[in-house]
């Protein structure tokens, strides 16, 4: 049977990991916002999974062991942080 969730793989850590703080973490957020290279290398990030989270690919992330609720939160809090959009319009 195959299971419609599948749980994030241990090597997925580091990924899952900047994804909590972009959700959760101003700070982490903002380095993030100014440096993306700089706060994805500090985290331990592979260059797929580095390019992914830059390129806001969804599908690439989750395929790499992203949990998809924190690629949406991320996502969104990023796009929030760039002055794109309120939390109201999501």
């Amino acid at each position: 049977m195959s299971q419609h969730y599948r749980f994030p793989p241990a090597s997925a850590y580091a990924l899952n990991r900047c994804l909590f703080l972009l959700k959760s973490d101003d700070a982490f957020r903002d380095r993030y916002v100014a440096d993306p290279d700089g706060a994805t290398a500090a985290m331990g990030l592979a260059a797929e999974e580095a390019a992914a989270l830059r390129s806001a690919d969804r599908d690439a992330l989750v395929a790499r062991g992203a949990h998809p609720y924190l690629v949406f939160m991320a996502a969104l809090r990023l796009t929030m942080a760039r002055g794109g959009a309120d939390i109201e319009y999501f």
